[in-house]
């Protein structure tokens, strides 16, 4: 999540940190592919991935006042907060302290140890988003003084999530990259190298221009949607990797930017259809990451009606389809909890809708993610065996041509178990 909810009256508190007992594992209601978690960098990440002319300027972690390492963009510093890896610590610790990558459970920046969380709650696979210091589109590599260095950064980092984390199982983790947001055309070459490596996704933000770089609309960015679309590399766009995340008065505290989070997809998915970003590419596959989807019936509507006034606008071109048409044909939307929306899933399309964890950060539903899907889908009217599986996993597995769960994993599990009675 972009927004912590932080305890702002010890928000420096730095006395230790508290690890929870291991939790026990939940039983298998119904495998999951979850497709939004975020990873923890190591501080020698760059050491040896960039070109040695770069290392001393390359990020890497300095310590700060309290010998805490600290990553250094240039002159900029960011640190790791209990955000970056809130899992298996107790909210009274909930805070903007920085934090050593050892206060956090070790499956927050080991593979092999997050294996075994995602084991704990029945997570099959994942698909992992940077930390919040490196920005979840990248950001931060593009921001940098040097843009030969931010480029070779960006490449190492790339090199490093399919290379080390990917690599401890490949049938596991989804490989996502981050797109070079200075230079599209930069960008979308290495779209091209990078499906050959078997990258699946890129993380690219919902509104480049807030970053100070090129807009959506207009033909900017055309290289790199067109690159995306040849190679049928997913478009994720985290809720938030703007930046410009909804804060209605300067006071208000985060806990209203907390429950604004999804007004970020509405505004994301509506100014890309108006941009004509799936008109001019309708291969293009797009992901709104923890944007939720009970929204979605509602921002249809929206767009219905927006397009009675087409005549008194230039937006729209004859060949165009109606604005409705591309949020029901070139949107996906993840889902940490959306009950309503549940309930609503034939006005959005059980075939659009996917199911994330967001381990470690603040909404992550471990240890407890077979209980949410379970508590949101059990009984429902109308939501049989094979919807529940294109949910939990189906549908990110043909998204992201990701091997679906294993035979053992779908045969032990309640949802499994039901699909074979009624076969």
């Amino acid at each position: 999540m972009a927004v912590g909810v932080f305890n702002a009256v010890d928000s420096n508190d730095r006395r230790g940190a508290t690890l929870l007992p291991d939790p026990e594992p939940e039983a298998l209601w119904c495998p999951i592919i979850s497709t939004d978690d975020h990873v923890l960098e190591p501080f020698d990440l760059f050491s040896d991935r960039v070109p040695a002319k770069f290392r001393d300027l390359a990020p890497r972690g300095v310590p700060n006042d309290d010998g805490i390492l600290v990553w250094a963009f240039d002159d900029h510093r960011a640190h790791f907060t209990v955000g970056d890896g809130a899992a298996g610590r107790p909210k009274r610790e909930w805070n903007a302290a920085p934090q050593r990558p050892e206060e956090f459970r070790p499956g927050v920046a080991d593979p092999k140890a997050r294996l075994a969380d995602m084991d704990l709650v029945g997570v099959w696979a994942q698909l992992g988003f940077p930390s919040m210091p490196f920005g979840f589109a990248g950001s931060s590599f593009a921001q940098m003084r040097d843009p030969e260095v931010g480029l070779a950064s960006l490449r190492a980092y790339n090199d490093w999530m399919i290379d080390q984390w990917c690599a401890a199982d490949r049938r596991r983790f989804i490989p996502c990259q981050l797109a070079w947001l200075r230079d599209p055309s930069v960008a979308a070459a290495d779209i091209y190298k990078n499906a050959d490596r078997g990258f699946r996704a890129v993380s690219f933000s919902e509104n480049p221009e807030h970053l100070g770089f090129g807009s959506i609309h207009g033909p900017h960015w055309e290289p790199f949607f067109a690159a995306c679309e040849d190679t049928g590399t997913v478009v994720n766009l985290h809720c938030g990797s703007s930046g410009n995340i909804m804060r209605p008065s300067a006071d208000s505290p985060h806990e209203v930017m907390s429950a604004l989070f999804p007004v970020s997809g509405i505004v994301a998915v509506i100014d890309w259809i108006f941009a004509r970003v799936p008109s001019r590419f309708p291969n293009l596959r797009i992901v709104l990451s923890e944007s939720g989807f009970t929204w979605v019936p509602m921002a249809a509507e929206r767009l219905i009606r927006s397009y009675r006034g087409q005549d008194v606008t230039d937006v729209w071109r004859a060949d165009d389809a109606e604005p409705v048409h591309y949020l029901r044909e070139n949107f996906w939307f993840a889902s940490v909890e959306d009950p309503a929306g549940f309930q609503m899933i034939d006005m959005i399309g059980d075939d659009r809708v996917m199911v994330e964890t967001d381990y470690p950060h603040f909404d992550t539903t471990w240890p407890l993610a077979q209980d949410m899907v379970r508590g949101q889908m059990d009984r429902l009217d109308g939501m049989t065996p094979d919807r529940i599986q294109r949910i939990c996993y189906g549908n990110a597995a043909a998204l992201y041509s990701h091997p679906e769960p294993p035979a053992d994993w779908i045969d032990r599990s309640v949802v499994g178990r039901r699909a074979a009675a009624r076969a």
